[in-house]
């Protein structure tokens, strides 16, 4: 609401605001009865002001002409209140009535660190304005244009507020607070049309529509205009600790200080046409309304590149871990890089849905598979139908809990090419990847735990791996900031449990299908053969121990019928392994020999 450089598209509601200072006047006498209505219709009249001039701050307000209906203010009364005094501009506004307001023609100039620019109202109607509060506001557009340091030029369609409270503005802007009182309504709907900016450097951005609902905010140490000016300031980040800290407090209080019932966007698209790459970005709608945001039907083309996104949205957003932060910041003027960590907000969830991606290829890679007839190299296409991804609140500005979920994620194979264990998915007849991956962990502070709830991915036509587990003695100190503590720390860890299962649903069958055709043997043969070795060979290499046969006879039973291999593993102490104990053990066997095993095949 408060103008300044970066934000001329919000300069509409200051002048709302400016719109009506020319009308400011006295109170009205308690008065009733037949004699009061005749002596006030008789002192309603309709006032002309020209070439009014206002100073708000770093910006003036022109206005060749201005027409106030409806008021008991005579012309000296409101050209008197366009001159600066000792009142403030809130208590002057509250005293404010008139049936309306029109300005043909509203001028915002301003000039802000090496930045001039102006903003011009067409056809401005403010309707029945009662103790300083428009009902309704409207202007049929604007022309925005900036000079200085960045050059652009911009235009509005029509624009309207409603309920906008101006006495309540001018406190947030102008007036100190303790950044502790209760949130002021600043108005309650308003709408934008038809937005376009363009600045010299190539960059074109337009909105088909922008409107929002119920914004309340309340004053803050130094007023907002203060605020504003300090978070702003030139050289921030070498300045003095002691500057530092103070940002970082006002930054807090700001944050706390304002609150947006919803907020919706629709037709955005950003365009930049100059430099090597160009880019276009276009985002059908913006939503957004207490925790929760989306965007929907996103689109990005740059450097060959190109996305597409159905919706994006996050529910469950908090800033209560930054703010806590920038407090800790304002009390603790030294504060180094690595705590910068701890603004993490808590994310909440994050999820996506039908995303597209095409990527180039290096023409000096060519793959057959990927040539269109014309011999030219098609571009890599990656999908992912849903991803959703949970974020628990941040310890240290690390999450205690997250969940990620993919559904759907399609690449060829030729994409994991020279990746260990999936590079020769290729020559196993896979021409594009179908997959679902999750991850779910948490920690407990309590019990020091941290669980693996599961860790898997699977593939369509190919099987799935899935993994669960837990370690003990895990404590905040795995949190800190500090590397060599967190690294420390984590050596206390001990090993509790580990679950792994494997279900076959086509790979395995492809593997020995490719591998009977390299060594000339039948399948059955290459099978017969890797099932010995596994029953004997397994053991072997792992000290044939108790848990070693087991693992050793329930893979051979797995290759011979290959369905689903599941691996149990717990220490026999029943506390765990510590990770000093399992590197400095001498042989597989010595580990083995703490351990129950439970390995079976289906």
């Amino acid at each position: 609401m408060i103008p300044s450089k970066g934000r001329p598209l919000l300069r509409w509601a200051t002048g709302a605001s400016a719109c009506v200072l020319v009308l400011l006047g006295a109170g009205l006498p308690e008065r009733s009865g037949v004699a009061w209505a005749q002596e006030a219709a008789s002192a309603v009249q309709d006032v002309t002001l020209t070439d009014v001039s206002l100073p708000l701050g770093d910006t003036v307000l022109k206005a060749p002409r201005v027409t106030v209906s409806g008021t008991r203010l005579s012309k000296d009364d409101l050209l008197a209140l366009l001159r600066p005094g000792p009142e403030p501009v809130a208590a002057r506004l509250a005293r404010l009535d008139a049936a309306s307001l029109v300005i043909p023609e509203l001028r915002f100039e301003g000039a802000v660190k090496g930045t001039r620019d102006s903003v011009t109202y067409s056809n401005v109607i403010a309707k029945d304005v009662r103790a300083g509060r428009i009902a309704d506001l409207t202007a049929t557009g604007a022309i925005l244009t900036v000079e200085g340091e960045r050059k652009g030029a911009g235009s509005y369609g029509p624009l309207q507020a409603t309920d906008l409270d101006l006495t309540a503005l001018a406190r947030l802007y102008a007036e100190s607070g303790d950044g502790k009182g209760a949130l002021q309504r600043i108005y309650g709907a308003f709408s934008l049309s038809d937005l376009a900016f363009v600045d010299t450097n190539g960059t074109a951005v337009k909105f088909a529509r922008i409107q929002g609902r119920d914004l309340s905010a309340r004053p803050v140490p130094g007023g907002w205009a203060g605020a504003l000016a300090t978070l702003t300031a030139p050289g921030l980040a070498e300045a003095p600790p002691a500057t530092r800290a103070k940002a970082s407090a006002t930054a807090a209080d700001l944050a706390e200080a304002v609150t947006l019932g919803s907020f919706e966007a629709t037709g955005l698209s950003v365009q930049h046409t100059k430099g090597p790459s160009p880019l276009d970005l276009g985002i059908a709608r913006i939503r957004s309304g207490g925790s929760e945001a989306s965007l929907e039907d996103i689109t990005l083309t740059s450097g060959g590149v190109t996305a597409k996104v159905a919706r994006l949205s996050l529910n469950g957003f908090s800033l209560a871990p930054t703010i806590a932060a920038l407090r800790t910041f304002a009390a603790k003027p030294d504060a180094t890089d690595d705590d910068l960590r701890l603004l993490t907000p808590t994310i909440g969830t994050l999820s996506l849905s039908d995303l597209s991606l095409d990527l180039p290829r290096d023409p000096a890679v060519p793959d057959p598979l990927v040539q269109n007839p014309a011999g030219k190299t098609a571009p890599m296409h990656i999908g992912l139908r849903t991803a959703a991804m949970n974020f628990g609140p941040p310890r240290d500005g690390v999450p205690t809990a997250g969940r990620i979920d993919l559904t759907g994620l399609t690449l060829p194979a030729s994409a994991v090419a020279g990746i260990p264990g999936l590079g020769s998915l290729g020559l196993y007849g896979y021409g594009d990847l179908d997959l679902t991956a999750v991850a779910d962990t948490s920690w407990d502070a309590a019990t020091k735990e941290l669980k693996f709830g599961e860790i898997s991915i699977s593939g369509k036509d190919m099987g799935t791996v899935r993994i669960n587990g837990l370690l003990g003695g895990i404590g905040p100190e795995v949190f800190d900031t500090d590397p060599g503590v967190s690294g420390f720390a984590m050596l206390s860890a001990t090993a509790k449990a580990l679950d792994v299962t494997i279900e076959n649903t086509g790979l395995f069958e492809r593997f020995i299908a490719a591998q009977s055709k390299v060594l000339s043997l039948k399948p059955e043969e290459l099978k017969q053969e890797y099932a010995t070795a596994s029953l004997y060979g397994v053991p072997a290499i792992l000290g044939n121990a108790a848990g070693a046969k087991a693992i050793g006879t329930a893979m051979s039973q797995f290759v011979a019928k290959p369905g689903s291999l599941s691996l149990h593993i717990r220490p026999k102490n029943g506390t765990g392994i510590g990770m000093l104990e399992f590197s400095a053990a001498p042989t597989p066997a010595a580990v083995l020999d703490r351990l129950t095993v439970d390995a079976k095949a289906n």
